[in-house]
């Protein structure tokens, strides 16, 4: 019934009739990728957006995607969304944004995605990474770009200095599913000049049964942003434990590069690593990974993005690895 009245919503998001009295943004996107890992891949996503005559908007957001083979160990393609081939509703909220002084507050409620670090799907699906970082997937037994969240979130400050609180319940896609239950997280951000820091931290249920994974699972983290003349410089560092008597300790920075004189070409790096020690030594992982690439807009809507990797540490996964994609998307106002 949850999932009924979610796609509902998002119908009434697109309907034109509803459109009538509010700005309504749609835009689609189809990807196609292949990558050595021995794996095709294709996706589609749809999104609607805009908001009403006063302080209130809204979004929702549609995904597909599969695999052309289920049973190779490999987080390609996984930036951002799963690909398990069926129909996801990835978000759907209504939100209100209001100012109180000189004060912001800014209320969200429906299916969103948990606001730990540097969260938001176009924060990993668009810059030109086909892989979540280790630390954002759910495989290692970390926080997750596939987690999302039924609840309602709370952000309130001033300009340089907010402070963020969700309350909800898992509400998860993809293979890699939290357990029921409640969730509890919170986020303070602050900027000053070209840097953006944030602390989060979050108190969910694991991803694994409680037969293997008993109690609960608790992450904090730490994230930075820095943007000058076209560089980006970002990354987090998560520590925590995803169940009792086990841990997770990782991080990740990406450089992103796109100034004028590259012309349609972004560039990307990525240095990861992850340490996860389970409740058993031949469950320990020790896992570090490299990321060279390029995302290159051919023409208004469509861009390729490649990828080359090399990956220590962890058996299940092969060490090299090209990442291929092409992506056409379009958006109407």
């Amino acid at each position: 019934m949850r999932r009924v009245l979610l796609v509902m919503c998002l119908a009434c998001v697109v309907d034109p009739r509803a459109a009538s009295a509010q700005s309504l943004t749609a835009e689609a996107a189809v990807t196609g990728g292949y990558s050595t890992d021995d794996l095709a891949a294709v996706a589609a996503q749809l999104r609607a957006f805009g908001e009403t005559n006063g302080a209130w908007r809204f979004f929702g957001e549609l995904s597909w995607a599969g695999r052309s083979r289920d049973n190779v160990e490999s987080d390609a393609f996984g930036a951002a969304y799963p690909y398990g081939r069926r129909l996801d509703v990835i978000e759907a909220y209504g939100e209100g944004l209001f100012r109180p002084g000189g004060a912001i507050v800014d209320v969200r409620g429906g299916r969103f995605r948990p606001p730990f670090g540097i969260s938001s799907g176009s924060d990993h699906a668009y810059w030109g990474f086909l892989r979540a970082p280790a630390i954002r997937y759910a495989e290692f037994l970390v926080v997750s770009n596939t987690f999302l969240e039924h609840g309602i979130d709370v952000l309130a400050g001033v300009p340089k200095l907010t402070v963020e609180a969700a309350v909800g319940a898992p509400a998860d896609v993809g293979d890699h599913r939290r357990r029921g239950g409640a969730d509890a997280l919170v986020r303070v951000q602050g900027y000053a000049g070209r840097f953006i820091v944030g602390v989060s931290h979050m108190r969910t249920s694991p991803v694994e049964p409680a037969e293997i994974a008993p109690g609960r699972a608790m992450f904090t983290g730490i994230d930075a942003r820095w943007m000058s003349g076209g560089v980006q410089l970002r990354g987090e560092w998560v520590d925590g434990r995803p169940f009792d008597g086990a841990t997770s300790t990782g991080w990740y920075a990406d450089v992103i590069v796109h100034r004028t004189e590259m012309g349609p070409v972004t560039a990307i790096a990525r240095i990861e690593r992850l340490d996860h020690e389970a409740l058993t030594e031949a469950g320990d992982e020790d896992l570090s990974r490299g990321t060279l690439g390029a995302r290159v807009r051919v023409s208004e809507r469509l861009s390729v993005t490649i990828n080359v990797l090399h990956l220590s540490g962890d058996p299940r996964y092969r060490p090299n690895a090209l990442d291929v994609a092409f992506t056409w998307s379009v958006r109407s106002r």
